[in-house]
């Protein structure tokens, strides 16, 4: 019921989807200007080897041995098939799903979070701002930092911060300093926007300092592809050609595309972003450039929208608040090579109860999103009758979001 790969067989390069996108990526423009930004413009923000990752169109880039080295702690991840779901479900679907959780955050953020240090120390930075919604990449950035002796600042979004204090601890234990977002209206329950507004002012305030992103951005998603090229050695191993469907929860997209993006060159694989009803990005925003931040401090990107001035519910999936979307994401939708799915929060905690009652681990809010995709797609193939390989990215833990299960529990969640 498990795959594991020895850890000489984490991936040597990443896989770059660029060459493989429908038609090509919008260029990023300047915030003041409006004209399409060069490397120069984004040199306060990240350094040069971010900056080239961000516009390369090389098939492949290679891993540095310092960062595998460090990977090598946790990766390869687990492939593990959920049989006991599937006998739950009475379905003739065959579910598979990468586990992520295993890392020391507990999560997929790492997997960016340690070349984006590797690189700022490499530059002579010294200090790395940020922004997190559920904690999630606040702590691995936090934990990247410590082990290049690199100071780390996050802004974590305000809801957030009181709804999981245990992330903020994590974070402080890697040696992170963390401050509730916004900073300037302690009312506000925040959003990821208006986090990176405080973390891209306190960057470029300091000489000593960067901005370190989680999401969102192409050398971003370009680090998560690790999962997905794991995962088809993996399924190859459990005898499997290809999957069917490939699923995972999407905020600015991170995970979703470091599981779906080395699939996405196979057109018999269909790709699922899954995301909250509460913030329909994808389902239900406008493509159209639009900035990253609520302040406009950063690039505009050409990217669905819900407008960088949206503020959403406070949910307990804190990592799919967020208002924007990658502008690969984004690209693979409008053209038709990817569908969305949205889900309330109700439906979405009675897959992730179901889930930990059959396979026995609990799983991230944001995670339990790809959970009910998952479940949905496995009932539709009973009802068709069809045997069908459904693979899921199991993107973090839920052991520090169990106020969220509380309230679940208790009939205390708002929809």
């Amino acid at each position: 019921m498990r795959w594991n790969l020895t850890s000489d067989r984490v991936p040597q390069a990443w896989f770059n989807i660029a060459p493989h996108l429908p038609e090509p990526l919008q260029p990023p423009l300047h915030p003041g200007t409006r004209e399409p930004i060069g490397p120069d413009d984004l040199t306060p923000l990240f350094p040069m080897a971010l900056i080239g990752q961000e516009m390369s169109a090389e098939p492949w880039i290679d891993i540095p041995g310092e960062v595998m080295d460090i990977l090598r702690l946790w990766r390869p991840t687990p492939l593990v098939r959920a049989r006991r779901l599937e006998e739950a479900l009475d379905t003739p679907a065959r579910i598979y799903y990468k586990d992520e959780s295993v890392s020391p955050a507990g999560s997929h953020k790492p997997n960016t979070a340690v070349p984006q240090a590797f690189y700022n120390k490499a530059e002579g930075i010294g200090r790395l701002t940020t922004e997190t919604g559920a904690g999630q990449w606040g702590s691995a950035l936090s934990f990247a930092s410590a082990l290049f002796g690199l100071e780390c600042k996050v802004y974590m979004v305000r809801a957030s911060y009181q709804q999981k204090p245990y992330r903020r601890v994590m974070m402080e234990t890697w040696g992170g300093s963390v401050e509730p977002s916004p900073v300037d209206d302690p009312d506000q329950p925040g959003s990821l926007g208006s986090a990176i507004s405080d973390a891209v002012r306190d960057a470029v305030s300091r000489d000593d300092s960067h901005y370190s992103l989680g999401s969102v951005l192409n050398h971003v998603l370009l680090h998560q592809t690790v999962i997905g090229l794991e995962a088809k050695e993996q399924l190859a191993l459990a005898g499997e050609e290809r999957p069917d469907i490939v699923i995972a929860c999407c905020g600015g997209g991170s995970n979703l595309g470091g599981l779906a993006f080395p699939f996405v060159p196979d057109a018999d694989v269909e790709l699922l972003a899954v995301e909250p009803s509460s913030c329909p990005t994808l389902t239900e925003g406008r493509f159209e450039y639009d900035f990253g931040d609520t302040a406009g401090l950063t690039p505009l990107l050409a990217m669905y929208t819900l407008g960088h001035d949206f503020i959403p519910p406070s949910i307990h999936a804190g990592g799919l608040r967020y208002h924007g979307v990658s502008p690969i994401i984004s690209n693979l939708v409008k053209a038709g090579r990817m569908r969305v799915v949205a889900y309330p929060q109700g439906k979405v905690f009675d897959a992730a109860v179901q889930f930990a009652r059959t396979q026995g681990t609990i799983p991230a809010p944001e995670t339990s999103h790809a959970i009910r995709a998952t479940i949905d797609e496995a009932l539709r193939a009973k009802e068709e009758g069809v045997e069908r390989v459904i693979l899921f990215g199991y993107s973090g833990h839920g052991l520090l979001d169990l106020s969220a299960y509380d309230d679940y529990l208790h009939g205390r969640l708002i929809e």
